[in-house]
């Protein structure tokens, strides 16, 4: 609950707060992953979210379009197509060592978690920017990650869009 906390302080209260493990379940059925704790207790406490006006967060019980099972769904579908060793460092998907795309950016960013490749190596993020061909990768959990950014750390790219009071977000429709 400290990430939690920490997520709180810079973005405000969260508009949905509750744990849907039903869509969880189904979608780590689906893809044959469970994905980190970190990630899911930021999701079910503010749902699916735009936050400072870049990064879109999406909750596996959200209704279409921001479902991120779909989402990350299709948004495999389309690496696979794109042939994504070209952008990416590693292949797409939910296996061990590969790319999860769980987010995505207004300016053409995604945002992928890459699986841990053994049960005691820890999960980590890549943001991809595709007008650049660029990507990074940070050895941070995703928690880690998401307070960077919210904190004005340069994690992503493009801008951040902060307003003049701070992070931001608004509930997807």
């Amino acid at each position: 609950m400290a990430l939690l906390s920490e997520v709180r302080s810079l973005l405000g209260e969260p508009g949905v707060n509750r744990s849907y493990p039903e869509p969880w379940a189904e979608m780590e059925r689906e893809f044959g992953v469970e994905l980190p704790a970190d990630f899911r207790e930021v999701v079910d406490a503010y749902g699916s979210v735009l936050i400072n006006d870049q990064l879109y967060l999406e909750h596996p019980a959200g209704p279409l379009p921001h479902n991120l099972q779909k989402s990350v769904r299709d948004n495999l579908d389309f690496w696979e197509e794109e042939d994504s060793t070209e952008f990416l460092p590693g292949p797409v998907g939910a296996g061990p060592g590969e790319l999860m795309p769980i987010a995505t950016g207004r300016t053409s960013e995604t945002v992928f978690l890459r699986v841990p490749a053994g049960p005691s190596s820890p999960w980590r993020v890549l943001v991809q920017e595709f007008d650049s061909f660029s990507w990074a990768l940070y050895e941070m959990t995703f928690g880690e990650w998401l307070l960077a950014y919210l904190r004005g750390e340069d994690v992503m790219a493009g801008s951040r869009n902060f307003g003049s009071d701070g992070a931001f977000y608004e509930p997807l429709p």
